[in-house]
């Protein structure tokens, strides 16, 4: 089994949070005993401002048993066309990463409507190489990618 890894498991274990570090070790520990743990190079440009230098990034992805698989251009297509289809359903809405409600702000201040690109091109990149590439993706923003990679097994 390939896990695919999303950067916020990563640093939760990294840069250890709380509420988080414990069920992503978890996941992580659990998915590495099944096999395969790889990532995009958006997750390894993600990573990078925790390292001091790319020696010592791929030293703890050579620790830690992960990979850098870059992207093929069949994940950057499906990558593509799920930013196209969240550029096109965004609007002036926010998106609840939990479970991909959308919401509309307006500031209370002048009434105007309140706009964020909550989402980058970077989660599509993500999203689209663990869909092609991987047979799950570990990451806490299910909502997310359940929305725009239907396909794509989560494990959260």
């Amino acid at each position: 089994m390939i896990s695919a890894l999303d950067t916020n498991v990563l640093l939760d274990v990294l840069l250890p949070d709380n509420n988080h570090y414990q069920n992503s070790k978890t996941l992580i520990d659990r998915a590495y005993a099944e096999g395969a743990l790889i990532i995009c190079e958006a997750v390894y440009a993600e990573l990078a401002c925790q390292f001091d230098s790319p020696d010592e990034l791929d030293s703890f992805l050579s620790d830690t048993g992960i990979r850098l698989v870059p992207s093929t251009r069949k994940a950057l297509h499906a990558a593509g066309a799920a930013w196209r289809s969240y550029i096109s359903r965004r609007g002036p809405h926010f998106q609840c990463a939990s479970c991909s409600n959308l919401q509309v702000l307006i500031c209370p201040k002048c009434g105007a409507t309140v706009t964020s690109r909550q989402h980058i091109v970077t989660d599509f990149i993500i999203g689209g190489h663990a869909l092609v590439q991987a047979d799950r993706l570990l990451t806490r923003d299910r909502g997310f990618y359940h929305a725009y990679f239907p396909g794509l097994k989560i494990n959260a």
